[in-house]
C-alpha cells in the first residue's frame, strides 16, 4: 500500500502499545492495528526477542513501523519505561493494549504465594502501572484510548484457575473505574472478555500439560456454534472496534460464540 493510501486508514499517524505482543493474542492485535494505519510498541519478554523481532517484520511488511520492547512486566520501572520509550521513539501514545498475562494453573489448596503475586503483578499491576503512565501523556492532548484483555474466566473461571480468574474479575472494575475517572480528559477506557481462543501456546497447553492428546482440537471444535474456535485475529477485530469507534467507553465486550455461565454440555 503506498503510503497516500495508508494516510487514509482510519488509525493513520497514531502510535498503538501492545502488551504481550510477540506472539498470539497480542501478536494478532498489533498487525491488526498495524494494517488499519498504527505505528506499534511490540512488547515481549527477553526471550520472545526472536518472535518479537519477526513480528517486527511483518508489521514493517504491511507499511507500517514497529518498535520491539522487551523485558518483565513485574517490575515497575520496566513497565513504566515501555511508555517512556513509545513516546522518544515515535512522540505520542494514542492506545494502549494491556494484553500480556500469566496463567498458572492452581487451586485454594496448591497456589503458593508466589504463584499469586506473580500473577497479579503481570495481570493487575502491570495494566495500572503502563495506563497510569500513559494517561500522563493523554490527558495534555485530550485523547486516548485504552482497550485491556480481560477474559470469560474472570466471571468464575475453570477450578484450577484461581489466581488467573481473580486476576481478571479485577480488571473489569478497574476498566469501569477508570473509564468513569478518565471521561474528563476524554480518554476512553474498555475491555475485551476472549473465550477460548487457538494460540500458539494453547496448543501446548491443551495438548501436552493437560494432556487432552492430539486430537483435543478436533474434539473441541465440535463443541464450537462455529465449527471453529476463536482465533487471534478474531480478538484483534474486537480490539480495532474500540479504537476507531470514539463513542464507546466503560464497555466489556465478551468475546465468545455463546453465552458464559451457560451449561457445559451447550452444543449446536
Amino acid at each position: 500500500m503506498s503510503r497516500e493510501n495508508r494516510e487514509t486508514l482510519p488509525l493513520a499517524s497514531q502510535v498503538a502499545v501492545v502488551t504481550g505482543s510477540t506472539q498470539g493474542i497480542g501478536g494478532g492485535i498489533a498487525l491488526k492495528l498495524a494494517e488499519h494505519g498504527a505505528r506499534v510498541v511490540v512488547h515481549g519478554r527477553d526471550r520472545q526477542r526472536a518472535d518479537g523481532e519477526k513480528m517486527v517484520q511483518s508489521i514493517e511488511a504491511v507499511g507500517s513501523q514497529a518498535l520491539l520492547v522487551t523485558g518483565d512486566l513485574q517490575d515497575e520501572s520496566h513497565c513504566r519505561s515501555i511508555i517512556r520509550k513509545a513516546l522518544e521513539h515515535f512522540s505520542r501514545v494514542d492506545i494502549l493494549v494491556n494484553n500480556a498475562a500469566v496463567v498458572h494453573r492452581a487451586n485454594i489448596e496448591t497456589a503458593s504465594i508466589e504463584l499469586w503475586d506473580e500473577i497479579f503483578a503481570v495481570n493487575v499491576r502491570a495494566p495500572f502501572l503502563l495506563s497510569q503512565e500513559a494517561v500522563r501523556h493523554m490527558k495534555e492532548r485530550r485523547s486516548g484510548c485504552i482497550v485491556n484483555i480481560g477474559s470469560g474466566n474472570g466471571y468464575c473461571g475453570g477450578k484450577r484457575l484461581l489466581a488467573y480468574s481473580t486476576s481478571k474479575g479485577a480488571m473489569i472494575t478497574f476498566t469501569k473505574n477508570l473509564s468513569n475517572y478518565l471521561t474528563q480528559y476524554r480518554i476512553r477506557v474498555n475491555q475485551l472478555n476472549p473465550g477460548w481462543t487457538l494460540t500458539e501456546g494453547e496448543r501446548h497447553v491443551v495438548g501436552v500439560i493437560e494432556g487432552k492428546g492430539e486430537n483435543w482440537l478436533e474434539e473441541a471444535e465440535k463443541t464450537r456454534p462455529s465449527g471453529r474456535m476463536l482465533l487471534p485475529v478474531d480478538v484483534a477485530e474486537g480490539v480495532l472496534f474500540f479504537a476507531t469507534n470514539d463513542m464507546i467507553s466503560g464497555a466489556v465486550l465478551d468475546y465468545e460464540q455463546f453465552p458464559f455461565g451457560a451449561p457445559a454440555d451447550f452444543v449446536i
